[in-house]
């Protein structure tokens, strides 16, 4: 592939700016780009996305240009097509910035070749160059030109003494031009000379074969390999019987090398008549230090802007993780593990610097949402992990995951196709991709369609934790009101080790193998191609890119922003403190709290009353005196708050269906002394969009089974609105769940240990043969036994 065909994203922030301010203008600008580019199917944007470029005016950065090249970049759009574009809405300028400054410049990649030759043989002398599309060649004999001499090669028939000399080729685009070495053909005045080519047995002769290595990890490559022929040779370099791509030089280097990296290297050498191979050699790959450049792609291992070099481990410039339970079916049996599940694993991921979403009971389009809005926090050398528990199958090889809203009957239609997402998240550069999938993988009789999924880039960085086996069933332990998944009690007491992926969880899997409990009822299965030793406690060193940086810590933010906790004065002189806490990304506690009341005052309570339409709120268990009975069986603040002032706790669920800003009346319930009457008095409240409501993951998408690459590609569509509301905002943001603990106004010690779940099974759950009771994990009451259900409905 010519370099002309690489993308926009190879582009330079300087680059990129300097043509946004070309395409800031009513004339030729971006509205006339969007235009152009509808040419290619891929580059049609809904009316939308064209607002949202438009509203950017409003911001005092924005730029509706700037905004238009970040979606042709999210959409992979070459430079060339852009040039094309520009050149048809003719934008000059543009097209002259791009030419001279942006594209890449002409680069030969195979030189003429001296020769010697008899005299009256035929010669060709060859050249070949990359760079920008429409490149021209001429061939030169010294300073003169040579007639008809303007393809890749030259060929010189019947050559005499005129013909001997030095040669070069020319090759332009425009007005840029490069002059390849020069190439001396020599006669040999031999008797009897003749013949096509050089006297040489074979017509190509190997001059010099690359040497064996020994190296660390971490180390540079480089193998060289020289020949002479006639016509040129050219290289095609070889790894363990494998073409290498793009390994089409006379040498090869492997910046960085990693264990995947050992094994045989050969070199074919060949031309239109002749083919040779190299000797093979040995590179052997030893412990040792490892740098960054392992996930950049080459064209970007030596821009200056890039983290500096860290030796004897790995890190990511990120962490991210999107956790997804389900357990309110509209049409399936119910779970009840995922809650749990997923609120564990959110504070151990929490623990090791992972920005968490943390999501119950999505349908359908809100599952796709999330994951494209999860799409938005991935980035070059991010690690990605999506974990799902909940119902699931698997068809030939291909793994779905059920929304809460599938038919009865449901197939790959109604589902989420894990592989698909493989692939968006690899088309994101992600520096490691982890799956954790807590459910069954049975086969899905009511499905015989066979997805055929697309050709996934050969990244060695995937891992696949299943919690079970193919064709089986994934189960939870049911005891109290709260349960867990088998996959995750294990997987709790190992994941904060610092061991590569693979190791630990292979260290689950034989925990699980060695407990009676679980033998021949569950075993986890794990895939994997990573050749690199990454694991989740790897330290995060951020890219030196301010934009990329703050651009995600937005986009994640907009998901975690709590209401603030206010203070409501009644015209009775009764104060009331309004309070917020995020147990779950899309769940929320509201509770309220007298904080003054007047001495004549003999009780008072504040309750909250008409909630916005939206979220699911059980009115049988709003404004409770503590958080059990409010719903939540997780959050343990009744234990630490000071019990001499009443407080009243509701609990609000699935906010992503929350179509417009929260708001509540707040409902002061009090009596005098010496009077039997009960009093009232009403404030609205309004709170805004909290949590997750943000990203309006209600919004229908059209239905389709696969999600197409275009769902990445909403870089700020749903929240431009509000992006500079944020930003003003951010530093006040309580974006967690340790975080939102403050706004209770307990010491922070305490508020330190509010969200620390506990161990729900017991130890002699992980060595008994019998099942055991266990300890719920907050609430533990009378003991019961052990129940087995699995995550499996047709």
């Amino acid at each position: 592939m010519e370099d002309s065909n690489l993308g926009l994203e190879t582009l330079s922030e300087v680059a990129l700016s300097r043509l946004a301010e070309m395409l800031d203008n009513s004339s030729c600008g971006w509205r006339q780009l969007a235009e152009a580019v509808k040419q290619q199917p891929q580059f049609r944007y809904s009316e939308k996305e064209l607002t949202s470029c438009s509203l950017q005016v409003l911001s005092a950065r924005g730029s509706p240009g700037r905004y238009m090249l970040a979606l042709l970049t999210d959409r992979h759009c070459s430079i060339a097509f852009l040039l094309q574009c520009l050149k048809k809405i003719e934008n000059h300028e543009a097209v002259n910035f791009l030419t001279a400054h942006v594209m890449v410049p002409i680069e030969i990649t195979v030189q003429p070749q001296g020769l010697q030759v008899p005299e009256g043989s035929c010669v060709m002398l060859g050249c070949r160059a990359v760079g920008p599309l429409g490149l021209n060649y001429q061939w030169f004999k010294r300073e003169d030109e040579v007639p008809g001499g303007n393809s890749r090669e030259l060929i010189l028939n019947s050559i005499g003494p005129a013909q001997e000399g030095h040669y070069l080729c020319r090759v332009n685009a425009g007005a840029k031009c490069v002059f390849s070495k020069w190439a001396h053909v020599r006669l040999v005045r031999s008797a009897g000379a003749g013949g096509m080519f050089p006297s040489s047995a074979s017509g190509l002769c190997i001059t010099q074969q690359p040497r064996s290595q020994t190296l660390s990890e971490g180390d540079a490559l480089h193998l060289e390999c020289s020949a002479q022929a006639n016509p040129p040779p050219q290289f095609q370099w070889y790894h363990n019987k494998q073409p290498l791509a793009k390994a089409n030089r006379s040498f090869l280097k492997i910046p960085c090398v990693t264990t995947a990296d050992r094994g045989i290297y050969s070199c074919r050498v060949f031309n239109l008549y002749h083919e040779l191979r190299t000797d093979p050699v040995q590179v052997e790959i030893g412990p040792g230090s490892c740098t960054d450049s392992s996930w950049m792609p080459e064209e970007e291992q030596d821009v200056p802007d890039m983290p500096p070099r860290q030796t004897g481990e790995f890190y990511a410039t990120d962490k991210v993780a999107l956790l997804m339970g389900n357990m309110n079916y509209l049409h399936h049996r119910q779970l009840r593990a995922p809650m749990a599940d997923v609120y564990e694993l959110t504070n151990l991921l929490r623990q090791l610097d992972f920005k968490v979403v943390s999501l119950l009971d999505l349908n359908w389009h809100e599952m796709q949402r999330a994951v494209s809005e999860f799409m938005l926090l991935l980035g070059q050398g991010v690690y990605g992990l999506l974990y799902y528990a909940g119902h699931g199958y698997e068809n030939y090889g291909n793994s779905f995951m059920v929304p809460i809203d599938a038919p009865a009957s449901y197939t790959s239609e109604h589902c989420l196709w894990v592989q698909d997402i493989l692939q968006r998240m690899q088309k994101r550069q992600t520096g490691l991709n982890v799956f954790l999938l807590d459910m069954c993988r049975k086969r899905n009789l009511n499905d015989d369609i066979i997805q055929q999924p697309g050709p996934l880039r050969v990244t060695p960085n995937i891992v696949f934790g299943y919690a079970t086996c193919v064709d089986a069933e994934a189960f939870e332990v049911n005891k109290d009101d709260l349960s867990n998944g088998i996959f995750i009690s294990f997987l709790k007491t190992r994941l904060m080790e610092q061991e590569k992926v693979t190791v630990m969880l292979d260290r689950v899997a034989e925990d699980m193998g060695r407990c009676q409990l679980t033998r021949g009822r569950q075993a986890l299965e794990l895939r994997s191609n990573l050749s690199e030793r990454r694991a989740l406690t790897d330290r995060i060193q951020a890219m030196d890119c301010p934009v990329t940086a703050s651009t995600r810590n937005l986009q994640w933010s907009i998901a975690h922003v709590l209401p603030e906790s206010r203070v409501l004065q009644f015209d009775c002189g009764v104060k009331v403190q309004l309070g917020f806490a995020a147990e779950f990304s899309n769940i929320m506690i509201i509770y309220t709290r007298i904080l003054e009341k007047p001495k004549d005052i003999t009780s008072c309570s504040a309750q909250l009353l008409d909630f916005t339409e939206g979220p699911e709120i059980d009115l049988k268990r709003t404004n409770q005196e503590s958080l059990r009975e409010a719903g939540s069986l997780l959050l343990t603040m009744d234990d630490w708050l000071p019990q001499e002032q009443p407080r009243l706790y509701t609990r609000l669920c699935a906010l992503q269906r929350l179509k417009m800003e929260l708001s509540f009346t707040v409902c002061l319930h009090y009596q005098y002394t010496n009077l039997d009457e009960d009093l009232l008095e009403k404030k609205t409240v309004t709170v805004g969009k909290p949590l997750v409501s943000k990203l309006n993951l209600h919004e229908a998408r059209p239905h389709h089974v696969l999600s197409s690459s275009s769902d990445d590609l909403q870089t700020m569509s749903d929240s431009s609105s509000f992006a500079e509301e944020l930003r003003a905002s951010l530093p006040s943001l309580e974006m967690s769940l340790t975080e939102s603990a403050e706004c209770y106004n307990y010491p922070r010690e305490v508020s330190s240990r509010i969200n620390e779940p506990e161990e729900n099974i017991s130890p002699e759950f992980l060595s008994s043969d019998e099942p055991p009771a266990s300890k719920s994990l907050t609430h533990a009451g009378p003991e019961k036994p052990l129940k087995f259900t699995n995550f499996h409905s047709f």
